[in-house]
């Protein structure tokens, strides 16, 4: 069980440090290296972002629906994560070592396209995660415990509110160590001229 008001900070902390490292590091490379694959088959740090945002595009405006509807009804102090909701944000965490706990396939509707417009995927993303942080304001006032949203890959099943946070921004994390790695991978591949460093 956690309080609810923690709860949501500590998704806000997170969300705010992944835009800021999109902005301050990300923004500053060039397409190219956004572009690159690591190897044939394997994900650039463009294609991580268009997967990402083909997420944000469908939880975004299902959370903004589960938001109004719950309107005018009562906050809890405390949330209790789901046992599916817990499930899905654990098996989408990094570990605390930055790897990954096991290799998922994603949906075929969520494979990225071959070559993404990078600076339009990245651009996409920062809007993304913009909005997800005033989701997160706006959810200060109403039961993230009570209201549901279903989940993308099957609509019949239906999250709390609060655990499809949790579970949306643990996948944003999971795919971050991804793109980390296309950027490393394409920085010494590519010649060292004009890439910034951080």
């Amino acid at each position: 069980m956690y309080q609810t008001t923690q709860f949501l900070e500590d998704l806000q902390s997170q969300t705010e440090a992944l835009l800021q490292q999109a902005i301050s590091e990300w923004q500053m490379l060039p397409p190219a290296v956004l572009a690159k694959q690591p190897a044939p088959g394997q994900w650039s740090a463009a294609q991580c972002l268009e997967h990402l945002n083909h997420y944000s595009r469908y939880y975004l405006p299902a959370i903004e629906k589960a938001i109004a509807a719950g309107n005018g009804k009562r906050s809890s102090a405390t949330f209790s994560a789901g046992w599916l909701g817990a499930y899905f944000t654990k098996l989408m965490l990094p570990q605390a070592n930055g790897s990954l706990k096991s290799k998922m396939q994603a949906p075929k509707n969520a494979v990225p396209s071959q070559a993404p417009d990078p600076l339009a995927v990245l651009a996409e993303f920062i809007d993304h995660q913009e909005t997800l942080l005033k989701l997160l304001d706006q959810a200060a006032t109403v039961n993230i415990g009570r209201l549901r949203v279903p989940i993308s890959i099957a609509p019949w099943i239906r999250l709390k509110l609060g655990d499809t946070f949790a579970f949306l921004i643990a996948h944003q994390q999971r795919h971050v160590v991804q793109m980390t790695r296309a950027i490393e991978a394409a920085r010494n591949a590519l010649p060292a001229a004009n890439l910034p460093t951080f």
